[in-house]
């Protein structure tokens, strides 16, 4: 039995198997979320749930376009009168939700609470350039950096910090005070989260009259839910067999696009085999990704050759990709010297979490990698063991996605720079190279953005070479929808802003 069969079986069930549930309200859409957001404060939460969520009830300054490129947003624009300082002028009449207006104040307090210690956080980190936040007027917000700093506009950002109201302390997680589109009503933990629209935004008004987001652990479950009409929408919390099988329902609709998540495999280079680039060249041209997109994503994932994705600004496509090519990944490992001995050239270790996905690849992975001759051993542990065993560096081998964190370029230095080894960042490879680190801080500190893209792009052809990863594949966003919901565009990042101009068909 193929497992889209297995599928149509268990959704065969939903009768049975949810026959209590109720339609939604018809003035309420119903959006399924895997888990119930941590903390609705922007300054904090950073689950999916709760800055996808936070990014609806609250305003950044700027907000990014389909290239990932910033724009205006709260701030109708700014100035860069020197590479220390940002100058952002704000839109007049924006209020928070409560009909107190949104003044420098207000921004100014988001940040202080941040680098004052007021609020604790791990985004504090992302502003660690920032001396102080200065309010010259009611509209006037001024950053002053202790260095060049070209990121800070990134991490003003859409969901990188929405402002709240001057004042706010702890309280703000219970009861979310914003100025966006959509307003918070009520949350109850591990059951749902409802808001409402804000008739009063300063843009363009949501045309939803409220969403209630309900939490459903279960993938199947999810799928339920929408096929007998409980909910409206679920994006990107499906396996790709219950998309295809709802795509059947008639009542239902699929949409589907490129992604920005990518998913990846890491060698440590610590390890004496692996610290051979000829053998992680070799890895490359061994794994054969099509069929894995095939079988595991059911061909909603796309190849990727860099780090970034292909949507982003600095994306260099130019760079070479590592074809299949077992015979080439043979005749680099006999170069290098590692001949087989009874059809074993060496053992490598992949320690994988016991999520289904991430073991499936490793089994594939093994079965390639044995037909050029490298015997891939396969270690599983619960999650906390498993990325335990990554960020201390007790692995060979391992398979991880970046949702998100690979949308700036700054990704870079976080994964890659050696001054970035765990930590004190995600150079959990413990790659190092005098020349990328220096492309690295150049770029971090190069305001003009042409000249930032080239130095990008060099960091991308020695990466390429270097192979601290191997770059697997970009899975595509998938929403499923019942036909009730119109107005819907996806976005590359996964988030959720088509609710921002969805309706609900009379």
């Amino acid at each position: 039995m193929n497992r889209i069969s297995f599928a149509l079986i268990l959704l065969g069930l939903a009768p049975f198997l949810l026959s209590c549930g109720s339609k939604p309200n018809p003035r309420t859409l119903v959006m399924i979320i895997e888990s119930s957001p941590t903390n609705l404060d922007p300054r904090v939460g950073i689950d999916a749930s709760s800055e996808r969520i936070h990014e609806l009830i609250f305003d950044d300054l700027l907000e990014r376009d389909e290239h990932l490129n910033v724009r205006p947003a709260l701030a109708e624009r700014w100035d860069i009168p020197d590479r220390l300082t940002y100058i952002f002028h704000l839109h007049h009449g924006v209020k928070f939700h409560d009909g107190g207006p949104l003044t420098a104040r207000d921004v100014k307090w988001t940040f202080d609470s941040m680098l004052q210690g007021k609020i604790r956080s791990t985004k504090t980190a992302a502003y660690r350039f920032v001396d102080r936040v200065e309010a010259r007027d009611d509209y006037t917000v001024v950053f002053h950096l202790k260095e060049p700093f070209a990121t800070l506009l990134w991490n003003l950002s859409d969901g990188a910090m929405g402002i709240v109201p001057y004042g706010s302390g702890d309280e703000i997680s219970r009861q979310p005070i914003g100025s966006g589109p959509f307003r918070f009503i009520s949350a109850e933990p591990d059951k749902e989260v409802i808001i409402e629209r804000n008739s009063d935004y300063w843009g363009e008004k949501a045309r939803l009259e409220r969403v209630r987001f309900m939490v459903v652990p279960d993938t199947t479950t999810r799928a339920l839910e929408l096929r007998k009409g409980s909910a409206d929408i679920v994006n990107n919390a499906l396996t790709s067999d219950l998309v295809l099988a709802l795509e059947r329902e008639p009542n239902l609709e699929v949409l589907h696009g490129p992604g920005t998540v990518l998913n990846y495999l890491a060698f440590n280079l610590r390890d004496p085999i692996l610290k051979d680039v000829r053998v992680r060249r070799a890895i490359a041209f061994a794994i054969n990704r099509q069929p894995m997109i095939e079988y595991l994503w059911r061909g909603f994932a796309q190849p990727a050759a860099s780090v970034l994705p292909r949507q982003s600004w600095a994306y260099n496509a130019e760079v070479p990709g590592y074809d299949y090519d077992p015979q080439r990944a043979r005749q680099i490992l006999d170069t290098a010297g590692y001949r087989a001995v009874g059809g074993v050239r060496f053992h490598l270790t992949m320690k994988t979490s016991t999520e289904e996905t991430t073991r499936l690849i490793a089994a594939v992975l093994q079965q390639q990698l044995r037909e050029v001759g490298i015997a891939l051993d396969i270690r599983t542990f619960e999650f906390a063991t498993f990325f335990s065993d990554v960020t201390s560096g007790a692995y060979q081998l391992y398979s991880l996605r970046w949702i998100g964190g690979n949308e700036d370029p700054d990704i870079f230095e976080y994964a890659f720079h050696s001054a970035k080894f765990p930590p004190h960042g995600a150079n959990r490879s413990y790659y190092s190279n005098s020349r990328i680190d220096a492309l690295i801080d150049q770029a971090r500190s190069e305001l003009d953005q042409n000249a930032r893209k080239q130095l990008y792009a060099e960091i991308q052809q020695i990466l390429a070479d270097e192979l601290p990863y191997v770059n697997l594949w970009y899975l595509d966003n998938m929403l499923v929808h019942s036909k009730r919901v119109q107005g819907l565009t996806l976005n590359p990042s996964g988030n959720y802003d088509f609710l921002k101009t969805a309706e609900l068909a009379p």
